[in-house]
């Protein structure tokens, strides 16, 4: 894993990609707080995605407390706000 630039979460994204669609999804119904980085309007974003991601602009790409996953499950985003975030980061 790599360093990210946030100590909570952010969600490297772009439009139209399915898995980016179904993760935002994801962290919309269980209201966990987080940054949206769009790659496509953001080249900072864009750079950092390609710099974990084997010079690729993989996505979704998460970081959870500056850890980076590439493409990361549900299940291991939730083992990462286990084991990284703190405190909870969920809303409500």
């Amino acid at each position: 894993m790599s360093e990210g630039r946030d100590d909570g979460v952010v969600l490297y994204w772009r439009p139209g990609c399915p898995y980016c669609m179904r993760l935002r999804l994801y962290l919309f119904v269980t209201r966990l707080r987080h940054t949206k980085v769009n790659i496509w309007r953001d080249p900072d974003g864009a750079a950092f995605v390609r710099s974990v991601a084997d010079g690729n602009e993989t996505v979704p790409t998460v970081t959870v407390a500056g850890r980076a996953m590439v493409n990361p499950s549900r299940r291991q985003l939730r083992e990462a706000l286990a084991a990284h975030a703190s405190p909870p980061q969920w809303n409500g």
